[in-house]
């Protein structure tokens, strides 16, 4: 899907090269039509041998896919990455790369507003984007979703960092008003409470925003790296700095990215497995990254100059230590659209966290876990 399935064709020559006889076909399709387009070739029987997976897409189609052969699996990828191709105990997609979420922060309105160093606690981050707005010159101190798609799922790291979780240990039910989880977003409104955070700032204005010096930090995906470069310029990577997640019980970030599936009805399924195995190789993702930008799900792929030299990849790769995901249950869509509706109604109809989550602790409770 996307800019992968654009470059992969041209990519696995490589591949079909130390495997004679073997021939891979690219088909490239736009992430936006890409789940109606598998969830119709699982209907009519003609999937692919293999394909990428969106890691959150992996409970809709389980049911299709092999499971991972034992020896595929290995300690060297991270720990997030490969709990994101489990559902239900059982592996069945290989992580092929990761993405996570850190701070963005902009060194030049940090030192104006007295701060040389990024903030490392809860704590730190709540006066460090206060002084950008009030000191540093800032309009915004720092963004934080409010609402939207997906907006409650982008604000994890928060409970996760706290020690809150959405479910309980064994999958059996949801956890979303535990006292860590109210004193979490209890955090998080404090920030538009007290004006560092704006409820209705426009999102699709971040980078624009960053680079003029109109926001002073954001918490975001590797993907902006080479955004920011074609925004404000070679010469703007001065004016910046990445780092991991402020911690109060950790510091645990979101985990996203996408797996490596093979289908059931696999007419090559061992082929489909060597390539798998050939895209999870340190050297050849490493390789990968240098032309996607993907993030590799094999930490020894982190060693690659490439990467270990730049410091602001360098705190993706920190930051990859330490990631969490939703659960991997069927109902975790309807209860994360719940969840986007309790969160808007806290940042900005007012409504106390501890209220918003007892809604929606009702209403995931309705809705079950799959």
């Amino acid at each position: 899907m996307g800019a992968e399935g654009d470059k992969l064709g041209a990519f696995v020559k490589a591949f079909e090269s130390a495997n004679p006889g073997v021939t891979v076909n690219v088909t490239s399709i736009p992430w936006n039509a890409a789940h109606d387009k598998i969830q119709t070739a699982i209907a009519g029987g003609t999937t692919p041998d293999i394909s990428m997976m969106g890691t959150t897409w992996m409970t809709d189609f389980a049911d299709s896919f092999a499971a991972v052969p034992a020896g595929l699996t290995s300690a060297d990828f991270f720990p997030g990455a490969l709990a994101n191709g489990k559902v239900k105990g059982a592996n069945l997609g290989l992580p092929w790369y990761i993405d996570t979420r850190l701070l963005y922060y902009r060194t030049d309105i940090a030192a104006k507003a007295g701060w040389t160093k990024a903030p490392t606690t809860w704590d730190e981050l709540k006066q460090m984007a206060s002084d950008m707005k009030t000191k540093g010159g800032a309009k915004v101190g720092i963004n934080l979703p409010a609402a939207g798609s997906d907006s409650f799922q982008a604000t994890l790291w928060m409970p996760w960092s706290n020690g809150a979780d959405v479910m309980n240990a064994d999958g059996t039910k949801w956890t979303l008003d535990s006292p860590q989880m109210v004193d979490a977003y209890k955090y998080l409104e404090s920030f538009f409470a007290d004006g560092s955070a704006d409820a209705n700032y426009d999102g699709a204005n971040t980078q624009a925003d960053f680079v003029s010096g109109a926001l002073g930090m954001f918490i975001d995906g590797p993907w902006n790296i080479g955004g920011l470069k074609d925004t404000g310029g070679a010469d703007f990577a001065s004016k910046y700095a990445t780092a991991v997640l402020p911690t109060k019980a950790s510091s645990t970030a979101f985990a996203g990215g996408s797996n490596l599936v093979v289908y059931k009805g696999a007419k090559n399924p061992g082929a489909a497995w060597a390539l798998a195995k050939w895209l999870t190789d340190p050297k050849v993702q490493a390789d990968f990254f240098k032309l996607t930008g993907d993030l590799p799900a094999v930490q020894s792929a982190w060693k690659d100059p490439a990467l270990a030299s730049d410091p602001k990849l360098a705190a993706f790769g920190a930051q990859l230590k330490d990631v969490k995901s939703p659960p991997n249950v069927a109902t975790w869509t309807h209860v994360s659209a719940a969840a986007d509706a309790a969160l808007e109604s806290m940042t900005r109809g007012g409504v106390d966290p501890a209220t918003a989550l007892a809604n929606l602790q009702k209403q995931a409770d309705q809705i079950g876990v799959g």
